[in-house]
């Protein structure tokens, strides 16, 4: 192409793009004549926003010479990585999400709430609202997201404000090494629980008092199955417990667990757990924290705190709590709220209840939650607190800092890990953004296919009942509508020959973790032809099964409307096409899109998108506010100020 005519296709002088192009990425040399297609129209596709982003960087350079010149110093700066969600942009810059889709609309870009956006984007549209957006350094990117609005809240708060609250406790480790009898153990300990006659409710956390002084635990999955929940949870809590067995040492989840901790920067103690069995070894533990996590104990001249403990026998438990005390007075300046301010906190867990409708856990974290409190979510309205209740189900007024309750009164379920405030947002309205929460509520009978539903029979031996609790919970969240997995039976133990015949006369098949098959079982299971599979991690045996879900849960077409196009010239009319010409409103084009011919909104026609160009040169794409001619393959009945909508139809799994 010559460089003259992509300047007129671009709406510029020669020599001014010539000066340009080098400044946006593209050095032709001032003396080219011509220009590769390819290049020509990259440049013709992503004009506008260089050209933007080139302004925006000139007006910066500017303003920092004046503000060199003059002494005046810049506006704050908001670091952002180079990539972000919609979402946690406007939580990084207190800004509404609305206003931020508009502001992405205006220069062409239709984003939703959870997609990324790059640096040079997110710096244009700060730009435009008037913040001095920069980059993050890679160590400093791993710290953006939703937990910055809780830090900005709490540097906010008045120092005076401040007092001490309970401590945030995670237990993270291995999936057998003892963290559900441990954390049963702790509860064990808590008198005025026990006193209150109330029955322990799963809300993903509760509290204890020892010693005349509160402590909160967060019940966080402890294997890989749920790797995300327990980030939610390192993030949100000021100390971490690091449970390993005595009998078994490190396992792959205990060193992923102790990478969470770690990028959380928070302190921890190691639980070395089940010193009561003959096979413990406490030494060849602490030597492998030494030479696998570079953990040095603080008996052998270390810093980190290892107590032996047997959650099983309580042993060690309440030296555990006390450790967790002292830890909670050193760091005494972290571990403080402003119970009087409103309240704000995260979700740790969040589901629809048949009774109660959407209901969440929420972990505060300042202020104090009160019923009758507005609570919005990224600027939304989500409803106002009807009732709370703590961990025992008793109905409580209010939860300072510190204190989990469940919330009764939301419109719909929040995610895990949204950061919730009491104020005034905006309405929550009929939208994309809200449709898998309000497809959740909806009855089942709505989404009823036309197919039979697909059935994974499967008889389940592991070596200790934690395994098997624990594979069970994790194939219930991959449990579909269209798919069902079925445990027939679970046991302990080695596979037998009598795991065999239940399996064929149930048709399923068996799953071992950490056992094996006696020699008999095994040749009955060659004869009856039952599949028998053996795992040593539990994540292996989840994703074996999620991708035979996947496999089998049927395709069907949806449809993905992609832009519009209002018609200005009609080039070429013949039997079964036309040849025309248009702006784009709104959206962008793509060749072989499917086509709608609306006419006083109504549809006139239907066809398909065969070829596009710009200026007689063939494009892929073409974006908002760009002229374009295009071969319409179809009824050829298309008018002068016809719309053109194109869209295009997409394979998804239901």
């Amino acid at each position: 192409m010559n460089v003259t005519e992509l300047a007129r296709i671009l709406k510029v002088l020669t020599q001014e793009l010539r000066d340009k192009l080098p400044l946006i990425g593209f050095d032709i040399g001032q003396k080219a004549i011509k220009i590769d297609n390819v290049t020509a129209q990259k440049i013709i596709r992503e004009w506008p926003i260089l050209i933007k982003q080139l302004e925006a960087k000139q007006q910066a350079e500017k303003k920092q010479e004046v503000a060199t010149a003059t002494g005046v110093t810049e506006k704050p700066k908001i670091k952002i990585p180079k990539f972000i969600t919609v979402r946690d942009f406007s939580i990084t810059t207190g800004l509404p999400i609305n206003k931020i889709l508009s502001e992405l609309m205006k220069n062409g870009i239709f984003s939703s709430l959870n997609e990324k956006i790059d640096f040079d984007t997110a710096a244009i549209i700060g730009q435009d609202l008037g913040l001095n957006i920069v980059q993050a350094e890679e160590n400093e990117e791993k710290d953006q997201g939703e937990s910055d609005i809780l830090k900005q809240i709490l540097n906010q708060e008045n120092q005076v404000d401040l007092i001490s609250r309970a401590p945030i406790i995670v237990v993270m480790g291995h999936v057998d090494h003892g963290k559900t009898k441990l954390l049963d153990a702790i509860r064990q300990t808590d008198v005025v629980a026990s006193e209150a006659g109330g029955i322990t409710q799963h809300i993903g956390a509760y509290q204890i008092v020892h010693k005349n002084k509160p402590i909160t635990f967060i019940d966080t999955p402890g294997h890989e199955a749920f790797t995300a929940m327990r980030n939610r949870g390192a993030k949100i809590a000021d100390i971490a417990i690091l449970v390993i067995a005595a009998d078994d040492g490190i396992k792959p989840q205990t060193v992923e667990a102790y990478r969470i901790i770690e990028a959380a920067k928070i302190p921890f103690i190691v639980a070395i757990n089940k010193i009561d069995k003959q096979e413990a070894n406490i030494d060849m533990v602490k030597r492998e924290l030494g030479e696998q996590l570079n953990i040095i104990p603080e008996d052998w001249g270390g810093k980190t705190v290892c107590l032996p403990i047997s959650a099983k026998n309580n042993i060690g438990i309440s030296e555990l709590l006390d450790m967790l005390l002292l830890i909670s007075d050193v760091e005494e300046k972290n571990i403080k709220a402003n119970p009087k301010a409103s309240a704000s906190g995260t979700i740790i867990e969040s589901h629809i209840d048949r009774g109660q409708g959407s209901v969440a856990t929420v972990l505060i974290q300042n202020g104090t939650l009160k019923i009758g409190d507005s609570m919005i979510f990224n600027g939304l309205f989500y409803g106002k607190v009807r009732a709370l209740e703590n961990y025992i189900g008793k109905n409580v007024e209010q939860a300072p800092p510190s204190i989990p309750v469940k919330i009764i009164g939301l419109k719909i379920a929040p995610e895990v890990g949204d950061i919730m405030q009491i104020g005034q947002g905006k309405k929550i309205k009929t939208s994309k953004i809200f449709s898998r929460a309000n497809e959740a509520a909806k009855p089942k009978e709505e989404k009823k296919i036309a197919t039979d539903i697909k059935n994974i029979n499967l008889l389940i031996k592991s070596d200790v009942l934690g395994s098997g609790e624990a594979i069970e919970g994790s194939l219930a969240k991959i449990d579909q509508e269209e798919v069902k997995i079925n445990i027939i039976n679970k046991g302990l133990g080695n596979i037998t020959e009598g795991d065999i015949t239940r399996a064929q006369d149930s048709k399923a098949r068996i799953l071992g973790f950490n056992v094996n098959i006696t020699p008999q079982a095994q040749k009955l299971a060659r004869e009856k032809n039952v599949e028998v599979k053996s795992y040593k991690i539990i994540y292996e045996l989840i994703n074996d099964l999620k991708a035979e879900v996947d496999s089998l849960i049927e395709s069907k077409m949806v449809r993905v409307d992609l832009g519009r196009m209002k018609v200005l010239a009609i080039f070429r009319t013949e039997k079964s096409s036309q040849i025309v010409g248009g702006r784009v409103l709104d959206g962008k084009i793509e060749v072989n899109s499917l086509i709608e011919v609306m006419r006083d909104k109504q549809i006139m026609s239907a066809g398909r998108l065969t070829k596009l160009q710009i200026a007689k040169q063939d494009v892929s794409i073409v974006d908002v506010n760009q002229e374009c001619g295009i071969n319409f393959q179809g009824k050829p009945i298309i008018q002068v100020d016809d719309i053109l909508q194109f869209y295009k139809m997409e394979k998804v799994k239901y």
